[in-house]
């Protein structure tokens, strides 16, 4: 919101010796924009105040949508469980149960004192759609799968790539078991298959594909292509067959799929 000090028809912003912005009532999404004016001038410069709004309101637009959220930022707080936020995975059995947080929790901390206000009327999660079937409940039962997974990567019974994941295994949260690396990025953390194929072992391809994969959903990779049907049996054809483990295993034959 621009200030009352503000005149109605022009917008100061002054620059400091970098021609980097420092009044306060400037929006960062018009940093970029102004950055190649004040670098060049390196002084006072005049904006028009309809294009000021006119910046303002597209960027209105843009910034309305979908909530984003940030793991790390939460989880840094040090006072906060997983339970605290998805309450409802402990009774889950379908994959597509919404088991993200609703508005009554979000704004136990959110009411403009303790964090940053949120309007419920345009709180919404964007839905996720699941390709397989899960069951929280049964697997929660089982206790900290971790152990079981660092087992099978230090064994070599890990079926695909394993990448960075070891290292995020020496936890006493059953939930990081599956649901890594939350403190540091901003997305979900969703397991891979190659971690449920260590106790679901059994890989007869395509056969058993459909005991976990829901019917209809397209499993085949985006690198099977012509040419890679023309060319993956032969000697000449590179290729990482650890990345095949997953869903053939380590006895699959040309028979698994002709």
């Amino acid at each position: 919101m621009i200030s009352r000090s503000v005149p109605r028809q022009q917008l100061r912003l002054a620059t400091n010796s970098y021609g980097s912005l420092h009044y306060s009532t400037t929006p960062l999404l018009l940093t970029p924009l102004l950055h190649h004016y004040t670098k060049e001038y390196q002084s006072v410069i005049r904006i028009p105040i309809p294009a000021v709004l006119l910046v303002l309101f597209f960027s209105a637009i843009l910034l309305r949508g979908e909530q984003k959220f940030s793991h790390p930022v939460h989880l840094k707080r040090g006072d906060l469980e997983c339970n605290d936020c998805h309450g409802s995975v402990s009774d889950s059995k379908v994959s597509g149960d919404d088991n993200f947080p609703q508005v009554e929790t979000c704004v136990q901390c959110h009411d403009g004192t303790r964090a940053v206000a949120l309007d419920p009327a345009e709180f919404r999660w964007k839905p996720v759609e699941r390709t397989f079937r899960f069951d929280h409940q049964f697997h929660l039962r089982l206790g900290n799968l971790a152990p079981l997974l660092a087992s099978a990567i230090d064994s070599g019974r890990y079926l695909g790539r394993v990448g960075g994941i070891r290292k995020h295994l020496a936890t006493e949260n059953q939930c990081e078991a599956c649901h890594r690396g939350l403190a540091e990025r901003d997305d979900h953390g969703m397991p891979q298959m190659s971690d449920c194929l260590v106790c679901h072992s059994e890989i007869d391809n395509p056969f058993s594909c459909e005991t976990c994969h829901l019917e209809g959903i397209q499993l085949r990779p985006e690198n099977h292509t012509m040419e890679f049907f023309d060319g993956h049996a032969s000697k000449e054809f590179e290729y990482d067959k650890t990345t095949c483990l997953p869903c053939h295993g380590t006895n699959f034959s040309c028979r698994g799929c002709h």
